[in-house]
């Protein structure tokens, strides 16, 4: 498995939302296509926001944490016609329980709860060069 992190949430040229997921040397990115709230919920965690109310995402993680479990890691785990997998590892009674999940709801479960983000190295083949990408964009600035 390869290490991730969020990189940004953007939107592309046709006004889709993507989450940039990067690995630690900052040389891969993986775009995964995310609809619009949650975008939203996963760009307020970057952001360092808090709604006055709890979104979904706060919502999953209070009840996790009130039942006595923690968000372990989360595995993005393959593509199959053009849609993403991942898997959500929560710790409850020194058990592991593996939950089937959107990549986008795992990864904003994950940044609530500050737990890593995790590739399949089989995903390596649908990354992206950072550097390409910064040269396609016009520069570093319009990424963030």
């Amino acid at each position: 498995m390869i290490k991730m992190e969020v990189k940004t949430v953007t939107a592309d040229q046709g006004g889709n939302f993507l989450v940039l997921l990067m690995d630690d040397e900052e040389k891969k990115v993986l775009p995964i296509s995310i609809g619009p709230l949650e975008a939203q919920a996963i760009a307020l965690v970057l952001q360092g926001e808090s709604p006055p109310r709890p979104l979904t995402h706060d919502l999953l993680k209070s009840i996790c944490e009130n039942l006595g479990g923690t968000l372990e890691k989360i595995v993005i785990t393959d593509i199959r016609e053009s849609t993403f997998y991942a898997e959500i590892y929560l710790q409850h009674n020194g058990e592991t329980i593996v939950v089937d999940s959107r990549p986008s709801d795992a990864i904003a479960l994950a940044l609530r709860f500050d737990s890593p983000i995790y590739m399949t190295t089989k995903l390596v083949e649908f990354t992206y060069d950072y550097q390409d990408i910064i040269a396609r964009e016009g520069g570093d600035e319009e990424l963030h």
